[in-house]
């Protein structure tokens, strides 16, 4: 999972708050600080599994920069600074383009090359005498028969609220929950699922997580992505 922890003493001022719904627009998990030791001690406390992209003001990275560089949380660390006197002016927009930028790389490189909801711990266990992986094949008939359950439009309330808690106080993806909730249609599927959106982030990580209830709430939209690729394939294959 991405975190994003900004180390700044301005990041509570109204440029400051402007810049956090930007930041997270990228990266919806977002820490802020304005201690170099309590910054510190979050970044070491999180799992060596987390990844961890950090932006710090110039006053404050040399103070914190030396003892974090060589965890393996972080994966990315900006500094920025407005120190005319001595040449480097970084503006923030201009640091925003940056992660963003990097952040879909990094996205890709994160991105599992397949999906399996149940996970083996050997290379033997689960295979089956003719040589299939029961659990994989067990993760694809779980799959089928979870999006051929009826959906209900309770089921899409409580997808709608579980984003908007996922994404509180996140106004570029509540915007965009709203947006979904009031025009999405069966033959846009793809288009959400392209789409730089709370869409896209919330069920990768649920398939990734193998986080069932997500998934379960997500099945109706799975079922429109597979039949949309459906269809293109054979309107591509005539």
């Amino acid at each position: 999972m991405f975190h994003l922890v900004w180390l700044d003493p301005g990041s509570s001022s109204t440029d400051g708050r402007h810049t956090e719904q930007q930041l997270r627009s990228i990266i919806n998990h977002l820490a802020k600080f304005q201690d170099v030791h309590e910054c510190e001690e979050y970044i070491k406390a999180q799992s060596s599994n987390e990844r961890i992209v950090m932006v710090v003001s110039g006053q404050l990275w040399r103070k914190i920069v030396p003892n974090i560089h060589l965890l393996r949380q972080i994966i990315s660390i900006y500094a920025y600074c407005m120190d005319v006197m001595k040449g480097v002016v970084v503006e923030l927009n201009e640091l925003i383009q940056w992660i963003q930028a990097d952040h879909k790389i990094q996205k890709k490189m994160e991105e599992p090359l397949s999906i399996n909801i149940f996970t083996t711990n050997t290379l033997t266990e689960g295979v089956s005498t003719t040589g299939i992986n029961n659990n994989f094949l067990f993760s694809q008939v779980f799959m089928d028969c979870l999006i051929r359950l009826k959906y209900a439009e309770a089921d899409q309330k409580e997808l709608i609220e579980f984003c908007k808690q996922k994404y509180k106080g996140n106004n570029f993806e509540l915007s965009n929950i709203g947006e979904f909730q009031e025009h999405y249609s069966s033959e846009n599927a793809l288009r959400w699922y392209t789409r730089e959106s709370f869409f896209y982030k919330t069920l990768n990580a649920a398939l990734r997580q193998s986080d069932i209830h997500a998934i379960f709430l997500f099945r109706k939209y799975i079922a429109d992505i597979q039949q949309q690729l459906k269809n293109r394939q054979v309107r591509n294959s005539i």
